[in-house]
This record gives C-alpha cells, structure tokens and sequence, in this order.
C-alpha cells in the first residue's frame, strides 16, 4: 500500500493536451498504408496481425536525437504505431523539448513536479496520439506515436489471440 501511494506521489501527471499540427503519420508516411514494400524498412518481427519494422542501413533517430529504437508497426497490414526508445536524460529533454515545439507545451502548474521516478505527457489530436513516458530510476523513455484509429486493433487482437 505504501509502495503505491509512493509511486503514484512521484509520477508525473498523464493528462493529454490538445495537439498542435497533427502529423497524420511518421516521417511522410501516412497512418494505414501498408509498409511492406518500403525498400528503406526491414522486418525485425512478424506475427499472424502485426509485423514491426526498422529503417534499413541508418542508426535510429528520432528527430535528429539518437535513440536507441526506432520501430513501425503495423496491424492487419496498416500502419498503425512507431515506437521509440532512449536512454538518458539528456536525451529525454531534448525529445520533450522537441515535442513541445512541435505539438504543443505541457502546461506546467504551480507547485507541480517536473522531476520525478516517472514523467507522463500525452498529445492527442484528431488522427494521432504521442506519448511520452520517462523512468527516471531506469535512465530510460519511450515515446508511442499512434493512429488513434487503428492503434486500438493492436489489443482487440491480443485479446482476440489470448487463450
């Protein structure tokens, strides 16, 4: 019980802000199109409804910020989420900072923690949402960027999948 109240005390606010300038996809790829025969993607896995993906030849970036990952993944064929993971905190401020120039600021309020074991923001705009979370303990952050359309299928079919 206290370890609850402890992590819940030190994570940061999830609320979603409205998002600025929608990307409507990733890097001129727009959500639903099928990626498979995009010469600069390779499949690094694949199961009977979703297949992930990775730019061939290239060291992964996220808006100029070397990361870790890069991943595309699609569901029934469609593109439908990137997932990016970092280490550090170096990184994670530049990606926030990026985010925020992009897609709009977190509103800070007063007396609110900006620094704690985990950070959550959300942007969320007609056809896209981003999600950042950083794990302050761990050095680590991801950032999902989602087809709020088709996003949800990735758990309808886990669900459908389960036994």
């Amino acid at each position: 019980m206290a370890l609850g109240v402890l992590l819940a005390a030190s994570a940061e606010s999830a609320s979603a802000i409205t998002m600025a300038n929608d990307p409507h996809g990733f890097h001129q790829l727009p959500w639903g199109v099928p990626l498979a025969d995009i010469p600069e993607l390779t499949v690094t896995r694949t199961n009977s409804h979703t297949t992930d993906y990775e730019f061939r030849d290239r060291p992964p970036l996220y808006a100029d910020i070397p990361v870790e990952s890069v991943h595309l993944s699609t569901v029934d064929a469609q593109f439908a989420r990137v997932t990016v993971r970092y280490r550090g905190a170096q990184t994670h401020s530049q990606v926030l900072q990026f985010l925020e120039r992009s897609y709009g600021v977190i509103e800070r309020l007063p007396g609110q923690m900006m620094r704690g074991l985990n950070q959550q923001y959300t942007w969320r705009g007609p056809d896209t949402e981003i999600s950042l979370t950083y794990e302050a303990n761990r050095d680590r952050g991801f950032v999902f960027i989602e087809s709020r359309n088709l996003a949800p299928r990735f758990q309808d079919r886990i669900s459908d999948t389960a036994e």
